[in-house]
């Protein structure tokens, strides 16, 4: 699948520095529609900047960044980029506290923003199975109408998940999905990105090596802002190169 039309995401000879240091360097990497890529790789291998660039916070020095096949992402802002259907979850989950988990859900869907559409919004009955659909794909059923305060840590990364889902996205990014949460919900976390990734193409950027085990995806090694290695998880933990730079440490 080297074409990139056949592609959700393209990178091909992606670069940027900052001051002199090459945070990516001739970065090369491929993401199909409906497909799901864990990234691994240490601390300072380019990985978050990697997500900077795709979703227009960073502007790359050189390279292409391409969307669904077609649309050149280094000439669009943030908001045209989340628009077009990437959503990206950073490592904090930033959810509506003080709002119900329901509510959150709510708020997330693509609706017209602006005050007055805001205030006189109410969620006719497509909508409402929509949140309900979603809310038992992210498991918080049973919690719709509870405050996302009283949530768990995973459970507050799956209602913003769900968020994301809400804005109905062809190319989710997560980052370091299941630090500080409990095996039960680690495990879940994996089950859930699965199932997301049956219908969308999903990047998740992780330490945790058991549960990329779980995720059973193609794994893409990041060193110095390149690709070290890529393939399946045996493949990747095998690579000389990678037990050197990565895993030995």
């Amino acid at each position: 699948m080297s074409k990139a039309q056949d592609t959700m995401l393209y990178l091909n000879g992606v670069s940027v520095a900052f001051d002199g240091f090459k945070a990516i360097n001739n970065l090369s990497i491929i993401v199909g529609p409906a497909e799901m890529l864990a990234i691994i790789g240490p601390n300072g291998a380019g990985k978050t900047t990697m997500m900077d660039i795709i979703t227009g916070k960073t502007r790359p020095d050189a390279g292409d960044v391409l969307f669904d096949g077609r649309t050149d992402l280094t000439r669009l802002d943030e908001a045209a980029i989340a628009n077009l259907g990437i959503g990206r979850k950073f490592q904090k989950p930033t959810v509506f506290e003080s709002h119900t988990v329901w509510d959150n859900l709510e708020l997330a869907l693509k609706k017209p923003r602006g005050i007055f559409p805001t205030l006189f919004y109410a969620a006719d009955a497509p909508d409402t199975a929509r949140i309900a659909a979603i809310l038992d794909q992210v498991r918080l059923s049973h919690r719709r109408h509870e405050l996302a305060a009283n949530l768990s840590h995973g459970q507050k990364q799956w209602l913003e998940i769900g968020m994301l889902l809400a804005q109905d996205p062809k190319l989710l990014l997560v980052d370091e999905p299941v630090a500080g949460m409990t095996d039960s919900e680690t495990e879940e976390t994996a089950k859930l990105l699965r199932d997301i990734a049956g219908t969308r193409s999903v990047v998740v950027v992780e330490h945790d090596m058991s549960f990329v085990r779980e995720l059973g995806s193609r794994v893409v090694c990041l060193a110095e802002g390149a690709v070290l290695a890529e393939g399946s998880l045996d493949q990747v933990s095998a690579n000389p190169l990678v037990i050197e730079r990565y895993l030995g440490r």
